[in-house]
C-alpha cells in the first residue's frame, strides 16, 4: 500500500512510497484510511525540528489528524464494519504517571507517552491503518467530508473543558471570548464560543476575505490586525490565543475584563526578545483574580466532545475551512505555502 512518510531528524525525506499492508493486533480494527489533515506540527515534523521514529526503524508513517472506514474489526468489537471512524494521537507512558493511569494521558507528566505519527508510533498517512479498539472514536456519517477535523477540534475542546474548570472557582457567566488567529484552531474555538452562547471576536493579520467571512458566518466580530490594542473596546472575559506570536501573547495576559481567563493554545518560536512590563502584567493578574494558562493535546473525552461539536455544527460551514484537497498521489503538494485555511490528502486518490 501507500504511504507518506519521512525520517525524523532529516529534512528533505518526505515521499509517498510502498510499504506492507498492516496486519491487525489483538483487538485493534483494520481501517481504510479516507483522509488526513494537515497542521504545523507536520511542518515542524518534516523540516527535522523533532519526531522520533518507531523502535528499531529509521523512517514513519506522517499523519495525526486521521479520517477513515473501518474494514475489519476483532470478534466481541463495538465496531462494525462500514463506521467511520478517526484514531487518537496520543497514548499513556508504560510506567504510567498518575495521570496516564486515570486516562488523563494529555497531561502526561514524565513525557514517556507516545503519539501516532510524531512519537515512537506510525501515524495515519496511509491507505490502511490498525488502530485499538480502545483508541478510535465513532462518527457520525454526517461528518465523512470533514471528520478530520476532529483532532484539532479535539485540542479545542479540551481548551473550553479547563475554561469552564476554572470559571467554576467562582461565579462565571462569561460574555464575551476574543481569538486571536482565525486558522482551524482559532476558527473552532470561535464555533465552540458560539455554541456555548458567546459574543465572539476574533483577531487576525488577514484582511477581510475567507477568513473574515467564516466568523461573520458564526455571527461573530472579525478584526483585521496585529495587537490587542488595535481593540479597545472589547473587554473580553475570555481569550484563547492561537498564534503564538509573542507580543498577543503578553497582550493576552493584561487584556481580559476583571476574572478572566487566557488559554494559551499556541506555540511561540524561540529567540525572540521582547520588552515587558513584567511588574504591569503581575498587578492586573493578581489584582483582577486573572488565569493565564496553556493547553495542548487531547484524551478520549475530548475526541468524543469534539465530534459531538462538529455534529452540532453546520457541515457547510467547516467544509469551507478545507480550502485544499490533494491527493496521496501528490501529498507533498499539501506542504506548500499559501493562503489555506486548511489542507487535506485524500488517501483515496
Amino acid at each position: 500500500m501507500r504511504a507518506l512518510t519521512f525520517t525524523p531528524g532529516k529534512q528533505g525525506t518526505l515521499a509517498v512510497e510502498e510499504v506492507p499492508d498492516p496486519a491487525p493486533g489483538t483487538g485493534e480494527l483494520l481501517v481504510q484510511g479516507l483522509a488526513l489533515g494537515v497542521c504545523g506540527t507536520d511542518r515542524e515534523l518534516i523540516t527535522a525540528e523533532y519526531g522520533w521514529p518507531p523502535p528499531g526503524k529509521e523512517r514513519m508513517v506522517l499523519g495525526h489528524e486521521s479520517l477513515g472506514r473501518v474494514l475489519e474489526v476483532p470478534e466481541g468489537s463495538a465496531y462494525s464494519p462500514g463506521d467511520l471512524v478517526v484514531g487518537v494521537v496520543r497514548r499513556p507512558d508504560p510506567v504510567p504517571c498518575g495521570a496516564c493511569r486515570r486516562g488523563e494521558f494529555d497531561m502526561c507528566r514524565n513525557g514517556q507517552y507516545t503519539e501516532r505519527g510524531i512519537k515512537e508510533i506510525d501515524g495515519y498517512a496511509s491507505e490502511r491503518w490498525t488502530v485499538e479498539g480502545a483508541y478510535a472514536v465513532r462518527l457520525d456519517p454526517s461528518l465523512e467530508s470533514v471528520g478530520m477535523l476532529v483532532e484539532p477540534a479535539s485540542v479545542v475542546a479540551k481548551a473550553w473543558e479547563q475554561i469552564e474548570r476554572i470559571g467554576s472557582r467562582a461565579w462565571f457567566e462569561p460574555h464575551t471570548l476574543l481569538v486571536t488567529g482565525a486558522g482551524p484552531i482559532g476558527l473552532l474555538a470561535a464555533l465552540m464560543g458560539r455554541q456555548r452562547g458567546l459574543e465572539v471576536h476574533v483577531l487576525d493579520r488577514s484582511p477581510a476575505g475567507l477568513k473574515s467571512r467564516l466568523v461573520e458566518n458564526l455571527d461573530g466580530t472579525y478584526h483585521s490586525g496585529t495587537s490587542l490594542k488595535e481593540l479597545t473596546t472589547v473587554r473580553p472575559d475570555v481569550i484563547i490565543e492561537c498564534t503564538g506570536a509573542g507580543t498577543l501573547v503578553i497582550d493576552a495576559m493584561v487584556g481580559t475584563a476583571a476574572a478572566g481567563i487566557v488559554c494559551l493554545a499556541g506555540l511561540s518560536p524561540g529567540g525572540r526578545a521582547h520588552r515587558v512590563d513584567a511588574g504591569l502584567i503581575n498587578r492586573d493578574i493578581v489584582l483582577e483574580n486573572d488565569v493565564v494558562f496553556g493547553s495542548v493535546n487531547a484524551n478520549l473525552r475530548h475526541y468524543r466532545d469534539a465530534a459531538d461539536a462538529l455534529v452540532k455544527a453546520d457541515i457547510g460551514w467547516l467544509e469551507r475551512l478545507i480550502t485544499r484537497r490533494v491527493p496521496l498521489s501528490r501529498a507533498l503538494d499539501a506542504f506548500e505555502r499559501g493562503h489555506d485555511v486548511k489542507v487535506v490528502i485524500d488517501l483515496t486518490a
